[in-house]
């Protein structure tokens, strides 16, 4: 066959691919958008007992917000090593739960308080490659599947059986890391994150350095490819949709802290610590609703 006439060819078969691509995409479903969340007030946050994470509580009716913080551990925890505590959750039949690390060790702990106010502690032995850290945790909307969270840049969410919760559970059993969440790209230093619907995650990141989404301290917004379980890993998309609150009247770094999403009012609470002198003074729970 002539150079000319296989040219020709080329040519034809690129443009007819190119009209099938196009054809096939405008018919493809489009993927699904991300929320838009809009402040619309603030509280201040107690830099000793609401600096670290906050969550609403459902059940028993009328139960009051909760908040931890340095000043929320108790002494005899702290006086065996358990010595920071990250963002709570509560499951949807009223279970607490606070997530705690120690400098040093190779387990992270779970601590857990019933509807009955009974405490229990569910220790997690570190697996190969685990962080130590244990910055939080959200309960899935089906309250069996608890995800837990690594500081610093990471590109997966860990999934364990939800302590208290789930019958296959015990504070005298190692508490399994049974499945993980994979996501698209890394994130980096997430403070909190929250279940807004079943495959639906809110998390605050203290980012520092923006080159991640462009931006310091992003909202972000993860959707899974299915609901959490202890039988299969799921992948995880991210999404930044904006900006937390900096304001002060100090200058210097902000930490953005813990997330909570309260299903009852479709309210988004996220505590963002103000730097230096004015952690004091001006550190606030901001409040959004999505736009």
């Amino acid at each position: 066959m002539p150079l000319r006439t296989r040219r020709r060819r080329h040519a034809a078969m690129t443009g007819l691919l190119a009209l099938a691509t196009a054809a096939a995409l405008a018919i493809a479903p489009p993927a699904a958008a991300a929320d838009t969340w809009t402040e619309v007030g603030s509280d201040r946050a107690r830099p000793l007992t609401e600096s670290q994470g906050l969550t609403s509580v459902e059940v028993p009716a009328d139960s009051p917000n909760r908040y931890t913080g340095i000043g929320t551990i108790p002494p005899d925890v702290a006086l065996r090593g358990w010595n920071h505590v990250g963002d709570p959750d509560a499951s949807y039949d009223g279970h607490y739960i606070e997530p705690y690390q120690r400098d040093s060790g190779s387990a992270k702990m779970f601590r857990v308080q019933a509807p009955d106010g009974s405490w229990a502690e569910y220790v997690h032995a570190l697996g190969p490659g685990e962080a130590l850290n244990n910055s939080w945790v959200a309960v899935s909307p089906d309250g069996q599947w608890m995800l837990a969270g690594e500081y610093g840049t990471m590109s997966r969410l860990l999934v364990f059986p939800t302590p208290g919760v789930n019958p296959a559970t015990s504070p005298s059993a190692d508490l399994p890391h049974v499945a993980t969440v994979h996501l698209d790209r890394p994130v980096r230093d997430v403070q909190g994150c929250d279940f807004s619907g079943p495959t639906t995650l809110l998390c605050s990141s203290d980012d520092p350095a923006g080159t991640l989404f462009g931006m310091t301290k992003p909202l972000l917004q993860v959707d899974l490819s299915g609901a959490p379980s202890g039988t299969a890993d799921v992948s995880g998309r991210v999404t930044a949709l904006r900006q937390l609150p900096l304001r002060s009247g100090c200058s210097g770094a902000f930490e953005a802290q813990g997330v909570d999403y309260d299903r009852r009012t479709g309210t988004l609470r996220v505590i963002v610590m103000s730097p230096g002198f004015c952690v004091l003074t001006d550190s606030m729970t901001y409040r959004f609703t999505r736009g």
